[in-house]
């Protein structure tokens, strides 16, 4: 399978007090920190290779997690250093540990899904990513995708449109390509490589049926803990 990076290096300030003196990966969920529901999740689906994008009170991320290899895992750590690079620059930064193409994962984001069957769609495309989306209909966050007929129209964050209906789900599947006319030295926002991407028709387009899960805010960690109480954790899409 794909290595995956995820990306853990934001400053999760809507968080705080509860993000001043730990990185929001390492948050307290149904009893244990949040990275380790994520990391065992992704080893349950059949990933082996992980590269963490830290930042922020990176070091304290690294000293848990470790190697990797008590979650069945491969873990590498690719840090921005003193300065963020954004998003999209923590994924440019980590490039020579990722290869030609691999997962990205929002490191709040916590997908029960099955990720073969993500990058088998991926590979039949035909295409050089993959997005998946959710059809939200401003259900659990603002609509920011167009999808039709199986096909991405659009992707933006910033201009929104009636035509909205859907929402990045929070997997996607990118090529080191894509980061070719990007420069190093600016930070940048993995929003706007997808946008791109997606308005050149590069991207494409998987529609997820479970609903996602997030650590974002107070109430997102509080449905996680009710899914994580009462959940077998299903494979499918």
């Amino acid at each position: 399978m794909l290595p995956i990076a995820i990306l853990s290096g934001g400053l999760a300030t809507r968080l705080r007090p509860l993000t001043e003196k730990v990185p929001k990966a390492l948050i307290e969920v149904a009893g244990r920190p949040f990275v380790d529901w994520q990391l065992e999740l992704l080893a349950e689906r059949g990933v082996r290779e992980v590269v963490l994008c830290v930042g922020f009170l990176g070091e304290m991320l690294q000293a848990h997690v470790g190697d990797g290899s008590r979650y069945g895992l491969t873990v590498e750590f690719s840090n921005d250093g003193d300065v963020l690079q954004g998003t999209g620059g923590a994924i440019r930064k980590a490039l020579p540990m990722l290869g030609s193409h691999f997962f990205v994962l929002y490191g709040d984001s916590f997908l029960p899904i099955d990720y073969e069957a993500v990058e088998q769609s991926w590979r039949t495309s035909g295409r050089s990513g993959l997005m998946t989306v959710f059809r939200n209909e401003g259900r659990w966050d603002t609509s920011n995708v167009e999808f039709r007929e199986g096909v991405l129209i659009r992707y933006d964050k910033s201009k929104k449109s009636s035509q909205m209906g859907f929402i990045d789900y929070g997997l996607s599947i990118l090529s080191a390509e894509s980061f070719r006319d990007w420069k190093d030295e600016t930070p940048l926002d993995l929003a706007d490589i997808l946008r791109e991407e997606v308005r050149a028709h590069r991207m494409g387009g998987l529609e997820i049926a479970q609903r996602f899960y997030e650590i974002g805010s107070l109430a997102g960690i509080a449905d996680l803990e009710t899914f994580l109480g009462m959940s077998s954790l299903p494979p499918s899409c």
